[in-house]
């Protein structure tokens, strides 16, 4: 009997490390090594892991590459002591990743975390960013929610800061930041949450969160920084928005509109982690996005 529906292609993804500045940094890739490239940057507190679904969904026209921050995922994760954990020397050691793998032309796929790691890295090569893909990354003060407020108010100095931010990493936070803002809970498969809590879960990992929870205040003092580079340099942008994002609510993806007013915003009823849910309904856009501006 003939297959009417042809032959099934299925991206190979292969599971790298490179050397970055002493430390192994872990990698997922997929796709041809001369298509147009896609740097995924993860959150918190993910790894490159939850981007599993869009490197096959992608993988075969586009090449995909999602590293893991020191600290997180696969990578090394040396002890506060060792390494300074701050914003500033997480975009250190992407900017080494991109060198050292030769990415000088990318578009860049930004989310939480992401984004304050991505738009250091774009404000510092500008010429390395073809397009900008924003899913849930803030860079502006009306994309806080009062529990983000709260969240950044724990800096070094401030009484009971760090025992704020350790409190927040247990296994129900981690699993509401999936299943918080869903309209289907049930399509959220439960191994990106049970998989952050067992990194976060190993010896020393909690304090690195910690470290970075404290620094987090100096992303908000940058917003005016990436606010202009993108009003000078109009980056090709797609704005995907979980709208029930207890963290960064709608406002912040529509003031991206504000400084790139040819973006295109896609609004979608989910929360934080919006590919969980609505993988179906954005990799298209995406698809089609890269499509366009990376000829």
């Amino acid at each position: 009997m003939t297959d009417p529906t042809g032959p099934i292609t299925v991206p190979q993804v292969r599971h790298r490390f490179a050397e970055v500045d002493g430390l192994r940094i872990f990698y997922r890739e997929s796709g041809p090594a001369d298509a147009p490239v896609l740097l995924l940057l993860h959150g918190f507190p993910s790894a490159s892991h939850q981007f599993r679904r869009l490197l096959d969904a992608l993988g075969t026209r586009y090449r995909l590459i999602a590293p893991d921050y020191p600290g997180f995922g696969h990578s090394d994760s040396p002890a506060p002591a060792d390494f300074d954990y701050r914003f500033d020397t997480l975009a250190d050691v992407v900017e080494g990743f991109c060198l050292a793998l030769g990415l000088d032309r990318f578009a860049l796929y930004v989310f939480d975390f992401g984004a304050p790691v991505g738009l250091r890295l774009a404000t510092r090569h500008p010429e390395w960013i073809t397009a900008l893909v924003v899913q849930n990354g803030n860079a502006y003060e009306e994309g806080l929610s009062d529990l983000a407020r709260d969240f950044i108010a724990n800096r070094p100095g401030v009484e009971g800061a760090a025992e704020r931010a350790r409190a927040i990493l247990t296994l129900d936070v981690t699993r509401s930041q999936y299943e918080g803002g869903t309209t289907d809970p049930q399509a959220v498969a439960p191994d990106g949450w049970t998989l952050d809590q067992h990194f976060l879960d190993l010896p020393g990992r909690k304090d690195i969160q910690v470290e970075l929870a404290l620094d987090y205040h100096s992303n908000v003092a940058l917003y005016p920084v990436w606010q202009e580079w993108l009003r000078t340099v109009q980056p090709p942008t797609l704005i995907l928005w979980g709208v029930n994002d207890a963290f960064f609510p709608e406002p912040g993806a529509r003031a991206y509109l504000r400084d790139v007013p040819g973006a295109e915003l896609h609004l979608f009823e989910t929360g934080h982690f919006a590919l969980e849910e609505k993988l179906p309904q954005i990799a298209p856009l995406i698809d089609d996005f890269l499509a366009r501006t990376q000829k």
